[in-house]
């Protein structure tokens, strides 16, 4: 499979591609679900919750922090992670609008 060009593409659609590729794995689903149920900040119970090994879980929390969707303070020995308020209403947002696009009624296939 050869390389992308993302020149070719808008801005918005790269941005939506590299979000819709972040959340195309199940654990960062959960981890989001988990930091949006608690509503506050999660530091060490996200390994607990969602039962994987702490560097897998960091890893998922540093792809989700990668992209903006989850941000993290120090507080003490360890980071604690909540959503990135901003950056989640955006995506929102963007993701609103590519499924209001969609033709509404016109069946062809």
């Amino acid at each position: 499979m050869g390389i992308t060009k993302t020149e070719n593409f808008t801005q918005e659609q790269n941005a939506i591609a590299c979000l819709a590729k972040v959340l195309g794995h199940p654990a960062r689903i959960a981890i989001l679900e988990y930091i949006i149920k608690s509503q506050s900040c999660v530091c060490g119970s996200i390994v607990d919750e969602i039962g994987l090994a702490q560097s897998t879980i960091s890893q998922h929390l540093k792809e989700l922090k990668k992209v903006g969707l989850i941000q993290g303070k120090i507080e003490g020995t360890s980071v604690c992670y909540c959503i990135n308020t901003e950056n989640w209403n955006l995506l929102k947002k963007q993701f609103n609008n590519l499924f209001d696009s969609a033709i509404n009624g016109i069946e062809c296939c």
